[in-house]
């Protein structure tokens, strides 16, 4: 998907407008990843650019896209560029330290769901 979208039409309410924009860009990341995902790959991933204009787009990460375009409406702009291209992902293996930190934030906190004292 590469898309300008225009923040600003003669005869729809904006907050409509935007909650549209917003509805089309999350029903295209679900219509691409229901795609069988080719061999090799786990999952789709997304190249994401976002800007005013596509000449001044930047690279954003996909969870990000939903917030910059919140920012571009507080900023009160007439109109932004998004570009979401699909691309095979595969998933990495966390390094060894990495994973067993990550265990450690989420560890069980030693209490018991039955609140015996």
């Amino acid at each position: 998907m590469k898309k300008t979208f225009q923040l600003q039409v003669e005869g729809k309410h904006p907050e409509r407008l935007l909650e549209a924009i917003k509805h089309d860009i999350r029903k295209y990341l679900k219509r691409e990843r229901r795609r069988d995902v080719p061999e090799g790959a786990d999952f789709w991933d997304f190249d994401c650019k976002f800007g005013l204009t596509e000449e001044a787009a930047e690279v954003v990460h996909l969870a990000n896209v939903i917030t910059c375009i919140d920012n571009a409406v507080a900023n009160q702009a007439t109109q932004f560029y998004v570009e979401l291209l699909a691309k095979p992902g595969v998933r990495t293996k966390r390094p060894a330290g990495e994973a067993l930190e990550h265990q450690e934030r989420h560890a069980f906190d030693g209490l018991d769901d039955d609140h015996n004292d």
